[in-house]
């Protein structure tokens, strides 16, 4: 789903930096003309960072990790997007570790599979405050149909 929601930010001018595990999972995006890049270096230069993982370890050891997290190279006023379904408790443990960096943290996991984010028909439930939520919901706009504020973090 990631792909797909990447790919329609592209196609609204957005020029984005992608990391896979796998990296030849992104090279359809690379020869569109993303750039491949490790996360730390992606935090460290972009307004807004989305994720699409597997699993809440997954999200937890990306933002939080001591090593390899990217909380800590994130700019102050950028944003952290979490899309993946996950639990509300670590959202609002990100969000809390997002604040002291001086990073929004939005939680919005997405309903409508593989085939809502090739369609840019999701419905995206976002968890955050009224200013981080406002300052990316244009981006979600890209790939979704609706985009809900629903509430404080790990209401998403």
């Amino acid at each position: 789903m990631g792909k797909s929601m990447a790919r329609h930010l592209m196609e609204k001018g957005h020029t984005l930096m992608v990391y896979n595990r796998t990296a030849t999972k992104a090279d359809d995006l690379v020869k569109a003309g993303a750039h491949f890049r490790p996360p730390h270096e992606i935090a460290k230069q972009a307004d807004c960072v989305f994720l699409m993982l597997g699993y809440p370890h997954d999200v937890r050891q990306m933002v939080l990790d001591q090593t390899e997290g990217i909380l800590k190279h994130m700019r102050p006023g950028s944003t952290l997007v979490d899309h993946t379904t996950s639990s509300p408790g670590l959202a609002e443990q990100i969000s809390q570790a997002a604040t002291s960096f001086g990073v929004y943290s939005v939680d919005a996991p997405v309903s409508g599979g593989d085939i809502g984010a090739r369609n840019g028909k999701l419905v995206t439930m976002v968890g955050g405050s009224s200013e981080a939520v406002g300052s990316v919901k244009p981006l979600m706009e890209a790939y979704s149909v609706e985009v809900k504020h629903m509430a404080d973090a790990g209401a998403g």
